[in-house]
């Protein structure tokens, strides 16, 4: 039986895990991909998509590439990068 992903905010760690394995592979053409999707769920998804990928998604990864020291101005979109600057401000950091 395959890896079986049951909720929202399960998809969500996995959507943004894939994403960061294609940025530790140095597949950013992938990454970037996968940001656009995310981007165009956080435009086009009901309030809870744009809720899990602006919460769970966008920590996931740009948490994740702080650490790695990756630059996230230049691979999130947007709206994604919207998104993180809310958060970077909402902390206080």
């Amino acid at each position: 039986m395959k890896n079986k992903v049951t909720t929202i905010y399960k998809q969500a760690e996995r959507f943004a895990e894939i994403t960061n394995k294609a940025i530790i592979s140095g597949n950013i053409s992938r990454a970037k991909r996968l940001l656009n999707i995310a981007e165009n769920l956080l435009k086009t998804g009901n309030n809870e998509t744009k809720n899990v990928i602006s919460t769970i998604y966008v920590y996931s990864v740009s948490s994740f590439m702080e650490l790695r020291h990756c630059s996230v101005s230049n691979l999130f979109p947007q709206s994604l990068k919207a998104e993180y600057i809310k958060q970077i401000n909402t902390s206080g950091v």
